[in-house]
């Protein structure tokens, strides 16, 4: 048994040693060799069994490796393995690459990979992903190179649920702080120093398995404030931004010489969420009238300039599993006025609202701004929105605590279906799943339980078009919008790859041309 921990004390841990490597270098200013991609927020967590936020996955993504990877258009490839099998329904086997070394010299071996699940299954350490593994009823290592998954039933969407960045048993097993002092990986680039607030500085690995990246160093530049960002891009103290532009500023960049931008359809869905434990916002006549007050194009065309589609739920069109027969929620005010009354919430007269609800979110610019449009067109149906901006680790950690009435989020990477069960299923509720809204819907529960079980493609489409109907009716969340995905770079930075779940795993290949030929080596 691993050490009892929570994700709350991982990060107190974190902040309090600083998380300086051994080596103590302090760099302030760029140096040479360096790739510098700026950042809005600090990680919360370097643990990749804790870690959901964005801001951690992105230096997660750089130091380890998976057992599979999403590749840049989002499907499921070997990454630490170098094939898998499935000799019976609820069988898996994985062969790894022989010679993989963590970043302490170690050699990868199966024991680490069952390691590392074995603990996310442990209640000890309190995994958000603890309920992907519910389905596991073993995991071992079969000779040093193989490990064997069997699974108590059968359970399509397993193989999206192995994606987790291994840890090193001889590290970790004992004592789990010491994953987030000193993160030790198998990835590209190693970790060597976080000071909180300015940067992340990771170096590259020169006994990489897939070879050494070919920049020496990347540091990730803590820059809250997005003018600040831009700044900072255009005087060349950063050399990419990543889905970090105010789009209002893009066409600006767009005549800069010196830059180039890059875009992609990518998985980001945003949501307005709600606390269903709150007295008015678990009626459902309420959430629609929300729903029906919100001009979702107007903010798409005029503070996203165009760089978003609505969305109709989770899944984007292009998804397999996506079903466009359930209802919508077009901007019709008359509508949400209607549904107020009818929940027994009348215009009063005088200035008074309806009522007043607290909207939580981030102090990102786009962020507040969008709030302030969402305030006013809520205003027009007599309800009062009360704004409260905070910095990302407190809004997030709000979040996942239930500390809200409303608030707007960003899921991204989205491939199976199954992830409804994550958000919306009743036993998934935090810390085991990200049921944040404690949404309870006993017919969806079955319908969720029989998606993950069913492994016919024409059956799980059936299923969780039923799924996408009922959640479009109840209204656990306000689809907005599903976004493009924008890279804003330094012409001089060559190789970089787009991924469409926004994963920084397209940095490996990147470097900076100086008029020379690409390198083929670092930290050499």
């Amino acid at each position: 048994m691993i050490r009892p921990t929570t994700a709350a004390l991982t990060l107190a841990i974190a902040l309090a040693v600083g998380l300086v490597a051994a080596c103590g270098r302090t760099p302030m200013e760029r140096q040479p060799g360096t790739l510098i991609v700026g950042v809005q927020t600090n990680p919360t967590v370097l643990d990749p069994r804790l870690a959901m936020d964005v801001a951690s996955l992105h230096v997660l993504q750089l130091v380890y490796n998976r057992l599979i990877k999403k590749d840049p258009i989002g499907k499921l490839v070997c990454d630490l393995c170098t094939r898998w099998e499935q000799p019976d329904p609820k069988i898996y086997r994985f062969h790894l690459h022989r010679g993989v070394r963590f970043h302490d010299g170690r050699e990868l071996t199966a024991e680490d990979v069952v390691y590392t699940f074995r603990s996310i299954k442990d209640p000890a350490l309190r995994s958000p992903r603890a309920m992907t593994m519910v389905p596991v009823a073993s995991v071992r290592a079969v000779g040093r190179y193989t490990v064997e998954f069997r699974l108590k039933e059968l359970y399509a969407p397993f193989l999206q649920n192995v994606t987790t960045a291994i840890v090193p048993k001889h590290h970790a097993e004992g004592r789990p702080e010491a994953v987030v002092r000193e993160p030790i990986g198998t990835g590209p680039f190693r970790f060597v120093e976080w000071r909180p607030d300015e940067y992340i500085l990771l170096e590259a690995f020169p006994d990489y398995w897939e070879g050494p990246a070919k920049i020496e160093r990347v540091m990730l530049k803590i820059i809250p404030d997005q003018m600040v960002r831009l700044l900072e891009l255009e005087r060349g103290g950063v050399d990419l931004l990543i889905n970090l532009v105010p789009p209002d500023s893009l066409p600006r960049l767009e005549r800069n010489a010196d830059l180039r931008i890059v875009s992609r359809p990518g998985s980001r869905f945003s949501y307005i969420g709600f606390n269903l434990e709150d007295a008015v916002l678990r009626r459902r006549l309420v959430r629609q009238a929300i729903a029906y007050a919100i001009d979702r194009r107007g903010i798409i065309l005029n503070i996203l300039k165009g760089l978003a589609t609505p969305a109709r739920g989770l899944l984007p069109p292009t998804h397999w599993a996506y079903e466009p027969d359930v209802h919508t929620y077009h901007y019709d005010p008359e509508e949400a006025r209607r549904l107020l009354d009818e929940a027994g919430l009348p215009d009063p007269p005088g200035p008074e609202p309806r009522l007043t609800i607290v909207y939580k979110t981030s102090m990102n610019e786009v962020r507040r701004r969008i709030g302030e449009v969402l305030q006013a067109q809520l205003a027009e149906v007599g309800i009062r929105v009360v704004i409260k901006n905070y910095e990302w680790g407190t809004f997030y950690a709000d979040i996942r605590r239930g500390n809200f009435q409303m608030y707007t989020l960003t899921w991204v990477g989205i491939t199976d279906p199954d992830h409804y069960y994550y958000i919306y299923h009743s036993s998934s509720l935090p810390p085991r799943g990200a049921n944040r809204n404690r949404y309870r819907n006993p017919e969806l529960d079955k319908l969720l339980d029989q998606g993950r079980a069913t492994t016919d493609p024409a059956a799980r489409r059936s299923i969780y078009g039923r799924v996408q109907r009922i959640v479009a009716d109840d209204l656990p969340y306000v689809p907005l919008w599903h976004a493009l995905n924008v890279a804003v770079m330094r012409r001089d930075l060559k190789g970089f790859v787009l991924y469409a779940n926004q994963d920084f795993s397209g940095l490996k290949g990147a470097y900076i041309d100086r008029g020379g030929a690409a390198p083929t080596t670092a930290g050499r």
